[in-house]
């Protein structure tokens, strides 16, 4: 078997639904196996799977493990030469795959491949490839010089050797994943991707980004950022300086003091929430509309103006989902973005990267 895709999912049903459809769409051509494993979701997540993806291989946890040992469980399970750590809240083009299975097999250094991810609205994630955030780096980012942190060397449209990669999605191949020792367990979430793909070059491995294949991250949609989230995230990165950077006792104290702080301070609700005025479902199907809609179009035919109230409907059952994220990332907030199931019963959507994320049922 030549790939596993691994989904760890927890309570975003909605999400993973899109999620398998394009995993499945994106993985014909290759021989694979799809792994969904659950942190003990309190939604229909689990009978999603078993209900509508038979061919889907489920590992319903009884416990949340979090994102390191969830993760690191279902890879124990995985059969496939390569392998390709994925967000439930994802949505990923036809090829994809394709892309990476090309690249991983041209380069035999490989560590760990990245792709341009792009939030629901279209807009670039600049956390899809980021320098290796030494104390210094971190330091610069809380004060607000984020050219520290990310990699902008390299265009986002482009090719090219970076430091640090995103865990929504992580393609390498497996027998890297396991001989790195995979995700370290004593990160719940958050940090693990940067410890992962940190000791990825601390064994002489290269890490890269591809920055002409797309993924769509409703980034969050399955995190509440409450001081909880708070206290994990900066503990995490703690975690990290106490494994890799030798500190002195005073300089440790003024990260703890630092952690502490931060993890305590308030958040600001910085969510976008606008109203929509008008639906426009786009298809290539003709006469297949929805009475819930204004009106109907092709991506031959999409609207000339932009609107932030208007809202357009991606019909995936007859678009190809590369077309779709290129158009969003063409032309990232000029309408409001959402994805239609396959049977058009759910729509879902995030307007930024801080959104929990939005569901529509018809």
């Amino acid at each position: 078997m030549e790939l596993s895709v691994v989904i760890l999912n927890y309570n975003a049903a909605p999400f993973l639904r899109l999620c398998l459809d394009s995993v499945i769409r994106a993985t014909q051509k290759i021989t694979s196996e799809i792994i969904v494993a659950d942190n003990c979701s309190t939604d229909d997540s689990v009978q999603l799977v078993r209900e509508k993806y038979p061919q889907v291989t489920l590992l319903p946890f009884g416990s949340n493990y979090g994102f390191s040992k969830g993760n690191n469980l279902a890879v124990k399970q995985a059969r496939g030469t390569y392998l390709c750590i994925l967000n439930p809240d994802t949505i990923v083009g036809e090829n994809v795959f394709l892309n990476c299975l090309a690249f991983a097999k041209a380069n035999s250094n490989l560590g760990f491949v990245g792709t341009q991810l792009i939030d629901g609205s279209g807009t670039f994630l600049p956390e899809s490839k980021r320098h290796l955030p030494t104390p210094k780096v971190a330091r610069a980012k809380f004060l607000g010089h984020d050219d520290k942190y990310y990699f902008n060397e390299i265009d986002k449209d482009s090719r090219g050797p970076v430091e640090i990669l995103v865990g929504a999605f992580m393609f390498c191949r497996k027998k890297v994943y396991q001989d790195l020792g995979g995700f370290d367990e004593r990160y719940f979430m958050y940090g693990e991707d940067i410890d992962l793909s940190y000791t990825a070059l601390t064994n002489n491995l290269q890490n890269y980004y591809l920055g002409d294949a797309l993924v769509v991250h409703f980034k969050g949609e399955s995190t509440v950022k409450d001081k909880k989230y708070l206290k994990r995230f900066y503990g995490a990165m703690e975690l990290f300086y106490d494994k890799y950077f030798k500190r002195n006792l005073f300089e440790k104290l003024v990260v703890k003091i630092a952690v502490k702080i931060l993890s305590i301070k308030p958040i600001k609700n910085t969510q976008h929430n606008p109203k929509i005025k008008s639906k426009i479902l786009v298809t290539n199907q003709v006469n297949k509309g929805l009475s819930s809609f204004d009106e109907v179009c092709s991506m031959d035919t999409l609207p000339a103006t932009s609107c932030s109230n208007t809202a357009l409907y991606w019909d995936i059952n007859s678009l190809l989902i590369e077309d779709v994220l290129h158009y969003m990332k063409d032309n990232p907030r000029s309408f409001l973005y959402r994805f239609l199931s396959l049977d058009r019963s759910t729509a879902v959507g995030s307007d930024d990267k801080n959104s929990q994320g939005k569901i529509e049922i018809f």
